[in-house]
């Protein structure tokens, strides 16, 4: 975890909302020289900082309302800091709390070399991976409407369909009227077909949309992930706006650990207490990589090889979240140094 440790003559906390924040700007020596609750409006908020404005780092809590108030920031000159929710228990873990309170532990954490500090997304792609989530969403739904129509069939103990419901033009084609006989599971089947109906042209212009951005923002390193064996289309777009710029990882260890593929051990005094840490990292991330694993082994025997290889000693699962770790160790070497995937790099002699 990186802290924030450079020295200003003024530090301001802010305690963000959706229409209200509290400031807090202390000097170098912990002095309050402004502490005041004011509605979200950018000029009242540059009119309070403007006696500081030059001099001044701004810190606010990683919630969703923090776009604009990073956007203004940088757009005014001001140095900006977003902190990492999940790493600031002062805030969260005092006795008594409120918004003056937290205003005052943000810029005293700023000040004391203790702001956890969370990676500011820039406005240039932000949008499009939030669209790209957004997606991702949208296919979950999805998936929930193919898993009911799966239940509804089991309910009433019919045979599996003529068809994998997966592929996207499969589900319009069930003739629900003459599979299902009760008329409410029929209207029930027509309902999750009708919502598909809306779902499949949506998903499908978004896809198109997305993938043409890409290519505007950074289409070799777009390129560069889909020739990894499993990573197609929507698993690249994922990759390359979830990391946006392998350059802020220092060491590819950080990278494995932001994406949620090792584990953190937990130790005092040379006895273990298990792992911690599980919800901290970008979970889309965790998921594109899980993703790639299963469509490896579809199309690479020397993925098969590995993967039977390492569960003869830990199990099935572990072996995945092995191969998992492993592609998430090459997709940082490569974006890094810019080079195409190679199997045979990629797994050695070992893999063979």
């Amino acid at each position: 975890m990186k802290f924030f440790n450079e020295r200003y003559p003024f530090y301001c906390g802010v305690d963000l909302h959706t229409r209200t924040m509290y400031l807090c700007v202390i000097d170098a020596e912990g002095q309050t020289v402004l502490h005041r609750n004011m509605r979200c409006d950018p000029k009242l908020f540059l009119k309070l900082l403007a006696p500081y404005r030059d001099e001044v780092v701004v810190g606010c809590e990683c919630t969703f309302s923090w776009y604009w108030l990073a956007d203004l920031c940088v757009d005014e000159g001001i140095d900006f800091v977003l902190g990492h929710a999940l790493y600031m228990k002062a805030v969260h873990g005092g006795k008594a709390k409120n918004d003056r309170i937290d205003s005052g532990k943000i810029a005293g954490l700023l000040r004391g070399g203790l702001f956890p500090v969370a990676y500011t997304y820039p406005r240039e792609m932000r949008s499009t991976r939030d669209l790209l989530r957004r997606r991702n969403h949208l296919m979950r739904k999805r998936a929930e409407l193919l898993a009911h129509l799966q239940s509804l069939n089991s309910q009433v103990n019919l045979g599996p369909f003529p068809k994998k419901l997966c592929h996207a033009r499969n589900p319009h084609e069930l003739k629900v009227a003459t599979r299902f006989e009760d008329a409410s599971v029929c209207r029930n089947a027509r309902t999750d077909l009708s919502l598909l109906d809306h779902y499949d042209p949506l998903i499908r212009d978004l896809e198109y949309f997305i993938g043409q951005t890409a290519k505007t923002h950074d289409a070799r390193s777009y390129y560069l992930l889909r020739s990894v064996p499993g990573i197609g289309k929507i698993l690249a777009l994922v990759l390359l706006y979830e990391i946006h710029d392998i350059k802020r990882f220092a060491r590819v260890q950080d990278f494995v650990s932001y994406s949620r593929l090792v584990k953190c051990e937990k130790s005092s005094a040379g006895k273990k207490y298990g792992y911690s840490g599980r919800k901290i990292g970008n979970a889309h991330l965790k998921w594109a990589f899980s993703e790639a694993v299963c469509l490896m082994l579809r199309q690479s025997d020397r993925a098969k090889r590995f993967v039977g290889r390492h569960e003869k000693r830990h199990g099935k699962g572990k072996a995945m979240g092995i191969l998992a770790a492993k592609i998430g160790r090459g997709v940082y070497y490569m974006l890094k140094r810019q080079e195409p995937f190679d199997e045979s790099k990629f797994f050695g002699a070992l893999g063979s």
